[in-house]
């Protein structure tokens, strides 16, 4: 996030989309309806599907799934065309929107509301609640990045905050939020196939010979595969071992059977994990971690907050924190970590990334910080961009709309999405070992329109047959109007009915994110 959660209250508007943050992010749900309640702040919501959050929305607008890049360039049309984005703001501190501009005027409001199923009269008017705030946030998602031009509805986005001054002042920004506690974290790290700590590049020299001097060890020069790339590098033979950290894959990945298929054609296959996951169970080798109550260390969450984690447990068993089975590791394959505890590893982190050179246990013992933290006396970062961007200035990108990997046909009528729902998170290692949560939600339910319902002789409670060109499931069905018609959501917390047999591992090529929000299937009763 460019700025902090606190920020949503004082934001004049909020734009959410791709999100569904009382059942994904609780937390930042209550901030946002907080900000509505008590400081008026206005909200607009985009999803295809009618979430909680659109009883506290000024505006909500329902486009057909896969259009983001249209209603998002039609509100820019509208901005552009009634002279209501920041002027002063394009001219001074950002480049290429002449170029841009070009591209945004093929989205008048007809086309999008051809295209999207969004209102003229509707999207005109959540155009200008955006552009006549003071101060306009943008909260996004999954829903917004799991397509196969992810990348370029994220760049709409930095386009709309920016055409309207809202990059770089509190209460506005361009806010993702992550999924997981340390998903922010751990891209940090470096678990990225590009990028060293600190997101420098693995190709740029003179970084690379900084860390190789530090660790003692050289270090590869070329990028290595996106996770997604994996799953077909091991089918051609290209990798024979694995070594899976915290990642349940044969659940939360698309195209669920080929992953499968691809474990278990690997020589060698190891699995850290908490839990005996679908994953863990084809490993040849198990490794017990520790969970977050029983070690030490920090967790970086979706606004760059970093943040002490402290042990209130002893580890059970056998199992130990991550950082010592990595450091174990590397010392059985002749490359010691001399490591005593993680505050050592945090001192280094600090030496090696400059956005985190400012941060250690000492300052972490009081509070938390938010990098970019830069040096000792620095107080954190609540909000980036303040005065210039990272690039210097901003860069608008033209963005073409495109049409999903795969659509609906005859054979396949339907649209499938996948996503959460409150009781549970993620693949269901954790909550679904909750009996008062399975109590609540026991098992996967599918939303279908009454009107699909009736025509496919479906009734509410019963069960049906979903299937896609990949594979078949059986689950349970509730009747709701929450689900538009020609659309079905499934949640994929639950390993016996893992939606994700169904789902399309086609992917975004630059960002390499799989297309889980948008797949063609037929529903039919069981």
């Amino acid at each position: 996030m460019t700025n902090p959660i606190a920020d949503f209250k004082k934001a004049d508007v909020i734009l959410l989309t791709g999100s569904n943050p009382t059942e994904n992010h609780p937390a930042i749900a209550l901030e946002m309806i907080k900000a509505i309640r008590e400081n008026k702040t206005k909200l607009i919501v985009v999803d295809p599907r009618e979430i909680e959050m659109m009883q506290y929305a000024e505006v909500r607008l329902r486009p057909k799934p896969g259009t983001d890049v249209v209603w998002l360039g039609g509100m820019m049309y509208v901005i552009i065309d009634e002279d209501l984005y920041d002027i002063s703001y394009v001219a001074d501190r950002t480049e290429n929107f002449m170029a841009f501009k070009e591209t945004v005027m093929q989205y008048n409001p007809e086309f999008v509301e051809r295209v999207t199923g969004i209102p003229e009269n509707d999207l005109k008017k959540a155009a200008r609640l955006y552009a006549k705030a003071g101060r306009g946030s943008i909260a996004y998602a999954m829903g917004i990045t799991q397509h196969t031009f992810g990348t370029d509805n994220v760049k709409s986005i930095a386009n709309l905050a920016m055409l309207c001054g809202n990059v770089g002042i509190e209460g506005g920004g361009v806010n993702p939020l992550r999924g997981q506690n340390n998903v922010q974290g751990a891209c940090d790290m470096g678990a990225l196939p590009n990028a060293l700590p600190g997101y420098r590049s693995v190709s740029d020299q003179k970084t690379v010979d900084k860390f190789e001097e530090v660790w003692g060890t050289k270090l590869p020069s070329k990028p290595g595969l996106a996770a997604t790339d994996m799953w077909a590098a091991i089918l051609e033979g290209k990798i024979k071992g694995m070594y899976i950290v915290g990642e349940n894959p044969v659940v939360s990945d698309p195209n669920s059977k080929e992953v499968e298929a691809a474990l278990k054609k690997l020589d060698f296959l190891v699995v850290q994990d908490i839990f005996m996951t679908e994953t863990a169970k084809l490993a040849n080798i198990v490794l017990p971690a520790a969970s977050f109550a029983e070690k030490e260390g920090t967790f970086t969450n979706t606004e760059r907050r970093v943040q002490r984690v402290r042990q209130g447990l002893d580890p059970l068993g056998d199992s130990r924190p991550d950082w010592k089975i990595i450091c174990n590791l590397s010392e059985k394959m002749g490359m010691p970590m001399n490591y005593d505890d993680p505050e050592k590893i945090m001192e280094e982190i600090a030496g090696l990334v400059p956005i985190y050179g400012g941060i250690h246990y000492e300052r972490l013992n009081k509070n938390s910080l938010q990098w970019p933290c830069p040096d000792w006396e620095h107080p954190g970062t609540p909000y980036l961009h303040k005065d210039r961007f990272t690039r210097g200035k901003g860069l608008f990108q033209p963005v073409e709309f495109t049409l999903s990997d795969e659509l609906p046909n005859e054979e396949y009528p339907f649209l499938l999405s996948t996503g959460r729902v409150l009781y549970h998170y993620n693949s269901g290692t954790m909550t679904r070992k909750v009996k008062g949560l399975n109590s609540i939600s026991p098992e996967v339910i599918t939303e279908i329109h009454p009107l699909d319902a009736e025509k496919n002789g479906i009734a509410d409670g019963s069960m049906v047959k979903i299937t896609s060109r990949r594979g078949e499931i059986a689950s349970r069905v509730r009747l709701t109007r929450k689900s538009p018609e020609g659309f079905v959501f499934v949640p994929f917390h639950f390993g016996e009915t893992a939606v994700n047999i169904l789902t399309n591992d086609a992917l975004d090529p630059i960002a390499r994110i799989p297309a889980l929000k948008v797949c063609a299937v037929r529903v039919k009763p069981a």
